[in-house]
């Protein structure tokens, strides 16, 4: 059972199929938008009625763009004279399913048009859960009544009113797999609890996932990694068997022992650092945290909005860099080692680590761009502990050239990282002097961007024209060891830079 349940699940349940919404609870937008759709389904004769998680979130007050629509017919075809109708633009979604979608031109909302065989009633028995099995006749909407009778016949009104999520039936993961991860998306979204009967459908079909296509968990994944307790419902998916379903490489790390500053195992450990993660980019909880804490992190209104920066479709970094921390120790298992003394090691987690993730996140059809971000965190959310006390100019200029477009989100993961090895245990002195650190690196960073950023002392032309050398990686490693002396202040004029390369020709023996 779900430890984070709010609400009692009732055991006599009283399905009332006549539940009506009121139109003023309607937001004005989307009525304006039913309105104009029903008359033109009234025009050409068509029978047609609103479905799903509008109707939901209109219920509980919850704001919703989606306007999900079943019409009997061709929805392909109807969808696209919609559409015209409309002023928008159709795109198909589903082609086999009959599955399309509207862009509305100047709107918040779009428009979901699906076919239904048959009548609404055996439309929404074929649906996922109760709270979405619900519908309106849209000829209402025509006659602009100030209340719309709500089809339910599977009790979701009721279930919505107690916060339950309940299949409509035991087929519903075999008629769709993608639905087990949607009903804790579902839960995680509204806050509602998932009831036993279909815990235990979601448990005994959770290998279904396995046939499932990579980009439909992917969506489903970062919805989930959005929300503020991802680590919470990431160790609830893991409880109904879903985690390891989707990706079976974190199986490994459960039960994997730590050195003795560690609270957790590396399993668990994973899950705390995606809370950690919500914690200290301000949008989660950290059970064992003071204001000292949270206090100490570096922040600025340029960070918040740096990791709210869109990545791919439907990813942020926030939510890439949370998907970073339940992986960034994925390949702990397999470089376990124990030296004579008893030392525990995991030397070159973080590099295999890194190429794991690539694989699983090929998987699971993530864009190139999300990929090398996430791989790149992975590969480097070590070396902020190994940069000196404080990192160096050089060792600063060293680790952003290495770790690129990932360097803030690097140095972010490493702080998750600290508070979940320590968890309850954690030092606060020792908390400082890591943030401090952090701090440092990400000033001298700035330091160093705008040393570099007025001009480039030397280029190409200048090491063929002035010093007679050829294109090739020798030119390169001269421009770049400029850059990175300019950087860190060693040189700041051009004739220093020209002095600069002169010096190391003698030293290299070419000149």
């Amino acid at each position: 059972m779900f430890w984070l349940r709010k609400t009692r699940e009732l055991k006599d349940r009283t399905i009332n199929t006549k539940s009506i919404i009121n139109r003023k609870d309607i937001e004005a937008g989307a009525l304006d938008i039913l309105f104009r759709v029903c008359r033109v389904f009234q025009d050409e004769n068509i029978r047609a009625y609103l479905v799903g998680g509008f109707i939901r979130d209109t219920w509980i007050s919850r704001p919703s763009s989606d306007i999900d629509i079943a019409v009997k017919g061709d929805a392909l075809i109807i969808g696209e004279r919609l559409a015209s109708h409309l002023h928008g633009r159709f795109v198909p979604l589903d082609a086999e399913n009959l599955i399309g979608r509207i862009i509305l031109p100047n709107s918040s909302y779009y428009l979901d048009i699906s076919s239904f065989v048959g009548d609404i009633e055996s439309d929404l028995a074929r649906r996922d859960f109760t709270i979405n099995a619900l519908a309106v006749d849209l000829s209402e909407f025509y006659q602009e009544n100030t209340t719309y009778q709500v089809i339910d016949e599977h009790g979701g009104m009721d279930d919505l009113d107690h916060g339950i999520i309940r299949a409509v039936s035991d087929t519903t993961p075999a008629a769709d797999p993608i639905r087990l991860l949607r009903a804790v998306r579902l839960a995680a979204e509204l806050g509602f609890t998932i009831e036993h009967h279909t815990e235990n459908l979601i448990k005994k079909s959770a290998d279904l996932l396995l046939f499932t296509a990579g980009e439909r968990i992917r969506e489903e994944l970062l919805i989930l990694l959005d929300i503020s307790k991802g680590g919470v419902y990431l160790k609830y998916m893991d409880e109904l068997g879903l985690l390891t379903a989707i990706i079976p490489e974190m199986e490994l790390t459960k039960g994997v022992t730590q050195p003795v500053e560690h609270y957790w195992n590396v399993f668990e450990h994973s899950l705390m650092t995606v809370t950690a993660v919500d914690y200290i980019l301000g949008n989660g909880v950290w059970d064992y945290a003071d204001d000292r804490i949270l206090s100490e992190v570096p922040w600025s209104v340029e960070t918040a909005a740096y990791f709210e920066k869109p990545v791919g479709s439907g990813s942020t970094r926030r939510t890439l860099l949370k998907l970073a921390a339940l992986l960034h120790d994925v390949s702990k298992p397999q470089t376990k080692t124990i030296e004579g003394t008893g030392k525990m090691r995991f030397l070159g987690h973080n590099e295999l680590g890194s190429q794991v993730s690539v694989s699983i996140l090929e998987r699971l059809r993530f864009s190139a761009k999300e990929i090398n971000l996430v791989a790149n965190v992975v590969k480097y959310h070590l070396r902020p502990n190994q940069m000196g006390q404080p990192p160096s100019r050089r060792a600063v200029y060293r680790y952003f050239r290495d770790v690129g477009d990932a360097g803030l989100d690097a140095l972010y993961i490493n702080l998750a990282d600290h508070l979940a090895t320590r968890g309850p245990n954690l030092i606060l002195p020792n908390w400082r002097l890591h943030t401090g650190i952090i701090r440092h690196i990400m000033e001298e960073c700035a330091r160093q961007t705008v040393a570099i950023k007025p001009e480039r002392l030397v280029d190409g032309n200048d090491l063929r024209n002035i010093f007679g050398l050829q294109p090739g990686p020798f030119m390169g490693e001269l421009i770049e060891n400029v850059r990175e002396a300019q950087a860190t202040g060693e040189l700041t004029n051009r004739q220093a830079a020209l002095d600069y390369i002169r010096k190391l020709l003698l030293t290299e023996g070419k000149k």
